[in-house]
């Protein structure tokens, strides 16, 4: 009974050294080639070998790779445990205790060589049960290091999306900072849209692929990577293609500047015949004319705006008169207007004035809801008590004239009250007043007095007091001028007069805070 004691208590150290033994080869073993596996199917670790990994395929409408971080991370994590865990499991089912334990319990070698006595076939029986131990106990050491390695491995990851995902936080929040800060609102320039414009989608200047969310987020921080393979910048507003920009809504291009300067929306209200599309360029051609002398910059925001301004000097070198406009719903004419280090991108909504006429006309143009200000165009000559003073004598020079069939009063009813609707920053909405055809005026002289400061008195006594008394009451900040569009445009055009109809433009601006004050003076306007 001893004897057997002893026996049993020395195969069962026999099998513990043996057991050690098979635990310090197999773990380090198992670890090692279990962390081959992972390292494998996360490659490819040279160049110009092939990628073993299944790649995401990109997001619909999105011409970008998702970000390593957003889509690929969570792919390779989960095939690399699948593959670390597969491993083992061939190792440690199929190889040791499959294959080698098996094999030592039916008295042969791993190798399938039976043993060449029965002593030797004995001694690898009695050897298995201690293998078979050893194997289990060492794969387990290797899954508690592989548990330990991903564990730090998982920590670092999650560090790394943290502070990725902070860094998206932190370029998104000053993007939008500098937003508010410099009062920067985009908004589609063209009819039917007019939407504002969160952020505009970007074509790849490589394969033209549409790129919707050119920020920082999910498909890069700093960059996107395009299915082309071009890296477009996503942190820095002013390295994205801007050139190739369209509005999300409508898909039309946008101007470069979009987004860089602060956008002023300035719609030229006035009925039809009235000079809208003459003191546009009118205003146009003073703007040039401070330009030329260097006092300020302006730039067309498009080609299409200056094909647009080349159309109308053509129309006035030939004839002396624009065609007036024929679209209820008007595409804004963009012009870059920047002043020291200061810069507007003006929108100037010029639509046919038959708008006008009626209300819902009036409510469609959806572009009154983002006015920052608002030019009223007055025809003197459309006033009846006006027309009723013209003698014989000055009848060829109203009919010249082309006056508006309404009022300029009528015109302003049906504007403040949709306006009132449309608008919730109407007390703080100036309005420059232009009285045009200011040439017709002084020829009409003495039927009609002169224009003359202040205009407003001038206004009230030639029948419109009460057009007066509605603007001083309805909006912020009222200014009057009287322009005399053919004097400032056309093949004989004085630059003192178009810097004059130049002025309310200038004063419109420099109530958003551009520096062109000064050149109010050099305009000839009167406080």
């Amino acid at each position: 009974m001893i004897l057997l004691k002893w026996l049993l208590w020395g195969y069962l150290g026999y099998s513990a050294l043996v057991a050690a033994f098979v635990v310090l080869c197999t773990a380090p073993a198992a670890a090692w080639r279990s962390l081959k596996a992972i390292a494998a199917c996360l490659g490819p670790w040279r160049a110009n070998e092939p990628d073993p990994r299944p790649i995401l395929p990109p997001v619909p409408e999105e011409s970008a790779h998702l970000s390593y971080w957003a889509g690929q991370l969570r792919t390779d994590v989960v095939r690399a445990v699948g593959e670390g865990a597969a491993l083992l499991d061939t190792l440690l089912f199929g190889e040791w205790l499959g294959n080698d334990a098996l094999n030592l319990l039916r008295g042969r070698w791993p190798s399938h060589l039976r043993a060449g006595n029965p002593f030797s076939r004995a001694g690898l029986t009695l050897t298995s049960p201690g293998f078979a131990v050893g194997a289990l106990a060492g794969t387990f050491a290797a899954v508690a290091y592989l548990l330990a390695v991903l564990i730090c491995f998982a920590a670092l990851l999650a560090v790394i999306c943290a502070g990725l995902g902070a860094c998206v936080l932190t370029l998104r929040g000053l993007e939008r900072a500098r937003l508010l800060v410099r009062r920067v609102r985009m908004k589609c320039p063209y009819p039917g849209c007019y939407r504002p414009i969160p952020l505009p989608v970007y074509r790849c200047p490589g394969c033209h692929g549409r790129h919707r969310n050119l920020h920082p987020g999910r498909f890069g921080v700093f960059v996107h990577v395009c299915v082309c393979g071009r890296r477009l910048n996503a942190a820095f507003p002013g390295r994205r293609p801007r050139e190739s920009a369209e509005c999300p809504y409508c898909a039309r291009a946008l101007p470069p500047s979009l987004g860089s300067a602060r956008l002023v929306h300035i719609p030229i209200v006035g009925g039809t015949s009235s000079g809208k599309t003459m003191l546009m360029a009118a205003m146009l051609a003073g703007i040039t004319s401070f330009e030329r002398a260097g006092l300020l910059t302006a730039t067309c925001a498009t080609l299409d705006d200056r094909r647009q301004l080349q159309q109308l000097k053509s129309q006035l070198d030939t004839g002396g008169w624009v065609l007036g406009t024929t679209a209820a719903q008007p595409r804004a004419y963009m012009l870059e207007i920047g002043c020291g280090r200061r810069r507007r991108l003006l929108y100037l909504y010029d639509p046919h004035g038959g708008v006008y006429d009626d209300a819902d006309a009036v409510r469609r143009q959806q572009y009154l809801a983002h006015a920052d200000a608002v030019v009223l165009v007055a025809d003197i000559l459309a006033v009846p008590g006006v027309r009723r003073r013209i003698d014989g004598a000055g009848a060829p020079y109203a009919v010249e004239a082309r006056p508006s069939p309404e009022s300029p009063k009528q015109t302003y009813d049906r504007l403040v009250g949709e306006f009132t609707e449309m608008s919730r920053r109407r007390d703080r909405t100036p309005v420059a007043a232009v009285v045009t055809k200011r040439d017709a005026l002084d020829r009409l002289h003495p039927s009609i007095p002169r224009p003359c400061d202040p205009l407003d008195t001038w206004l009230a006594g030639v029948g419109l007091g009460d057009l007066v008394l509605g603007l001083g009451h309805d909006f912020g900040k009222v200014r009057y001028w009287a322009v005399s569009a053919r004097a400032a445009t056309g093949a004989g055009a004085l630059e003192s007069e178009g810097r004059h109809a130049a002025a309310p433009l200038l004063w419109l601006l420099a109530t958003t805070g551009l520096p062109v004050k000064s050149l109010l003076t050099d305009a000839g306007a009167k406080p």
